[in-house]
């Protein structure tokens, strides 16, 4: 699939949106579209980026800003796999 973190072992963090990104699209692959992923609840969107393996992120680092960057290269990680 693509560069994933995960492969190098390296840790995860807030910041690092199309990590988590990519990780979510190969845990759910073409089960959310565009649409859909735009209106996954944040705090269902939480959970999901706190249990990809090497994250290491704490939930009160997480913000609004990170959630809408996720969504955002999730999105882009859908496209460029249609």
């Amino acid at each position: 699939m693509n560069n994933f973190k995960e492969i190098e072992n390296l840790p995860i963090h807030w910041s690092d949106h199309e990590d988590i990104a990519i990780a979510l699209y190969n845990k759910f692959g073409d089960e959310f579209t565009e649409s859909k992923i735009y209106r996954i609840r944040f705090t269902e969107l939480i959970e999901w980026v706190l249990s990809i393996p090497n994250f290491e992120g704490r939930r009160e680092d997480c913000n609004e800003a990170h959630l809408e960057q996720i969504q955002a290269k999730w999105v882009y990680e859908w496209r460029d796999n249609q």
